[in-house]
């Protein structure tokens, strides 16, 4: 990690303060107010995907890939309407707006400049289908997606599905829209191979954007240009990376192919951390990522903090590895106790979703990973919040440390 710019006396209050900080989650009526703004801010295609998702999270998790019960979930939603009901009217907005199709015509779920964004919102119209939901056609549309993504959307030179439709680009936020939707189709329609096809453009993007010469952080853009390239480590884009490939590792490890693919699940891990590691070492004493992780004169940016936080508590409980919870729990409380989450519901502050250079002041991406992270939390608190010894120690070293000095300027 970074070194800390604080002397020992402020480090060792800090750590007391966030150690015995409230460590309870927010309050229904907070909750509410940041899945409002998160409803009022969505309206691209990833935004619609990662609402779902955070809602999935959140609400209707026996339906969450992270839910202890085996894929495919159940089809009854008798007991789960309600709070699956959010997620189905994304999905039914988007198939209700498609103009006419022919069977198996491949297209986006929603036009768009992006070859993989549309796919974010492919789990949501896969559960509706599997749950029943007999209005629209559902599983034409789901189909629809995949063809375009196997059978139309560019190719990068090493296999990778473009993130982009007019030219071959590789987007770190693509692992997040992508490989999601394929394995869960693939679970859904019992194709192994569809499962397998998710690993491999996980590994696919990771051998174009990671950066082995700077830790391992991600590269945010890199191919052809019918947009710019970005070669910066952008905080998010590690992000959404770290919490694609987690959905992957979850929707195997809970399909039938878990022991087929017991050795794709520990790659996933492994670069999971891989980027874990790479974030949090460059993390400040503020506990904020800044935009762009390595650059000291970027502004600080709690949507990327609350997203990485989520794949910490995440890989906790899903391959109880707890390497970096003292690191995310001390982002948390900052985002939690720091005025990061104003009285109107909004997470502050945040890069423009829309322009990822330039610091925002809204952003439906950033509500949804402090949902994510909420929910996230509270499993790992359900379960005992394993890990989170660390932070004590840490503490009880500074506290060491802080008497000698103390004891020292007293004698001086």
């Amino acid at each position: 990690m970074r070194s800390r710019s604080c002397l020992y006396p402020l480090a060792f209050c800090c750590a007391i303060g966030l150690s015995h900080a409230n460590d309870g989650s927010l309050s229904d009526s907070q909750l509410s107010s940041v899945q409002n703004r998160l409803e009022d801010a969505a309206h691209q295609s990833w935004e619609f995907g990662t609402r779902a998702q955070a809602l999935l999270e959140l609400d209707a998790s026996p339906f969450s890939v992270f839910s202890d019960t085996s894929l495919p979930p159940p089809h009854d939603i008798a007991d789960m309407t309600e709070n699956l009901q959010a997620v189905l009217d994304i999905a039914e907005s988007v198939v209700s707006n498609q103009s006419s199709r022919t069977a198996g015509q491949a297209r986006p779920l929603l036009p768009d400049g992006s070859s993989g964004d549309p796919a974010s919102i492919g789990v949501a119209v896969l559960l509706a289908n599997w749950t029943g939901q007999d209005r629209l056609n559902y599983s034409d549309a789901a189909t629809g997606q995949l063809n375009y993504l196997l059978n139309v959307a560019p190719r990068y030179e090493n296999g990778a599905i473009s993130h982009r439709t007019a030219s071959a680009q590789l987007w770190s936020d693509s692992v997040f829209m992508v490989p999601p939707f394929l394995a869960y189709y693939g679970v859904l329609n019992s194709n192994q191979s569809l499962v397998e096809e998710a690993y491999n453009q996980c590994k696919l993007y990771r051998d174009i954007l990671r950066d082995s010469d700077n830790g391992n952080l991600w590269k945010h853009i890199v191919g052809k240009s019918d947009s710019p390239a970005d070669a910066g480590y952008w905080s998010t884009g590690n992000g959404w990376a770290a919490a694609g490939m987690l959905r992957v590792l979850a929707t195997i490890q809970h399909s039938p192919y878990s022991d087929a693919l017991s050795n794709e699940m520990e790659d996933l891990v492994a670069w999971i951390k891989e980027i874990q590691g790479a974030m949090y070492d460059k993390l400040d004493d503020s506990y904020v990522f800044r935009n762009y992780v390595d650059k000291d004169d970027a502004f600080y940016d709690a949507s990327s903090t609350a997203l990485m936080a989520a794949t910490v508590y995440r890989l906790s409980d899903v391959w109880d590895d707890h390497t970096h919870i003292p690191l995310a729990q001390r982002s948390r409380n900052v985002l939690l106790n720091g005025k990061h989450i104003d009285d109107d519901g909004w997470l502050t502050p945040v890069v423009n979703p829309h322009s990822y250079g330039v610091e925002g002041s809204k952003s439906a991406e950033g509500q949804a990973f402090v949902l994510m992270m909420e929910s996230a939390h509270a499993v790992w608190h359900s379960a005992g919040e394993p890990g989170n010894g660390a932070a004590f120690v840490e503490a009880s070293k500074l506290l060491t440390i802080s008497t000698v000095l103390i004891v020292y300027i007293a004698l001086l």
